[in-house]
């Protein structure tokens, strides 16, 4: 079976470097916030070319510290609408909902799978605050339209960047350097992933980012002083650790798994199914690679017992979630489509080429 994701594999190649940090780590007897996360934050800040990283606990986390910051800054507070692709992942409306903002859902593109910059419009209100923009799948979204659109109506842009680390913008710049803020995931799938729970802040705004760091450590400003009602929500030594070592290649991963997928895009001659659009390679870093095919679930079995492990990020849309029954009654037709038709084929920097050949041979040959 050619698995979807071989994490071992993925992460074997550092075993030697891992078993030494942890060494080190074990030895310091600094296990929070100390100078592994600090190294880390700087050398993330200066990857993604901001002026701030910090580090936190996972991805939602981060997300949930942008939102509760704006609303202590005064530039949020709490019921204003933020606008969100409908076919995110679940994660990206559960920080909305916990910071008390009101998610609205916008139809995404059919091609790109991210937000739609011309659906945005139709729902704008004097209560939208900010877009919460997502890179889906290693995507960037439509950023000059985006940012044009925000700065038209004043409002925030921030990313969610948690699929996209290192996707470059036609101008240089890299995910999480596109907007005011931007939260990462170093979730163990990702392509900069730790071996735990991560995530991180960038942004370019001094306050901001002074505000989030107390935030992440119960709002402390020192040691027994709090100035906010804040949470714990801090990465670890070791994992800042793993991950320094793993930034070291994230280039070197991402430049390969835009080979696999050029190769995928140039073989998979399959009728009836829709390969993603890629129109700059630089700016997709293939976290995910997306098929469509009206008929998925055929497909995906087929695939199966030809001995490939397929996935389906994401079967059940948010308005369709028990989580949020308020929006059940709603009706997005191209999310519906989109999230009936995709199919995740195996991508990551450690597939072999027999593997990756295997694949394109067993899903053109499917009838």
């Amino acid at each position: 079976m050619i698995k979807f994701l071989d994490l071992h594999k993925v992460n074997e190649r550092f075993q030697e470097a891992f078993q030494k940090q942890f060494q080190l780590f074990l030895n310091s007897g600094n296990y929070i916030l100390g100078e592994q996360v600090s190294k880390f934050e700087s050398e993330f800040a200066n990857y993604c070319g901001v002026k701030y990283c910090i580090a936190v606990s996972n991805g939602l986390d981060a997300l949930k510290l942008i939102f509760e910051a704006y609303k202590v800054l005064g530039k949020l507070k709490e019921g204003d609408e933020i606008l969100v692709p409908a076919n995110t992942y679940i994660a990206s409306v559960l920080a909305l909902s916990h910071c008390r903002l009101k998610p609205v859902l916008i139809e995404p593109a059919l091609d790109s799978f991210n937000i739609d910059p011309n659906e945005l419009e139709k729902h704008i209100t004097s209560k939208t605050k900010a877009i919460l923009g997502v890179h889906l799948y290693g995507k960037l979204f439509d950023v000059n339209r985006l940012k044009l659109f925000c700065e038209k109506h004043n409002l925030l842009l921030v990313e969610d960047a948690a699929q996209a680390h290192g996707a470059k913008h036609l101008d240089g710049r890299k995910a999480g350097n596109l907007s005011h803020a931007a939260a990462f995931s170093f979730y163990p799938t990702k392509n900069l992933g730790g071996l735990g729970d991560g995530g991180a802040v960038t942004t370019n705004d001094y306050e901001l980012e002074t505000v989030i760091r107390q935030l992440r450590n119960y709002g402390r400003i020192s040691t027994n002083e709090n100035e906010y009602k804040g949470y714990n929500c801090r990465l670890d030594e070791l994992q800042a650790s793993f991950l320094r070592l793993k930034l070291k290649y994230l280039d070197q991963d991402n430049k390969k798994q835009q080979s696999i997928a050029q190769f995928y895009l140039n073989n998979i001659e399959l009728k009836g199914v829709i390969l993603p659009a890629c129109e700059n390679i630089e700016s997709h870093v293939f976290h995910q690679f997306v098929i469509r095919h009206k008929k998925r679930n055929e497909l995906k079995e087929y695939l199966k017992n030809n001995s490939v492990e397929t996935l389906i990020h994401y079967p059940i849309p948010i308005h369709k979630q028990k989580a949020y029954r308020e929006l059940n009654h709603l009706s997005f037709s191209v999310t519906e489509k989109i999230h009936s038709e995709i199919l995740s084929l195996p991508i990551y920097a450690t597939l072999g080429e027999n593997e990756i050949r295997e694949i394109v041979s067993v899903i053109n040959t499917f009838n």
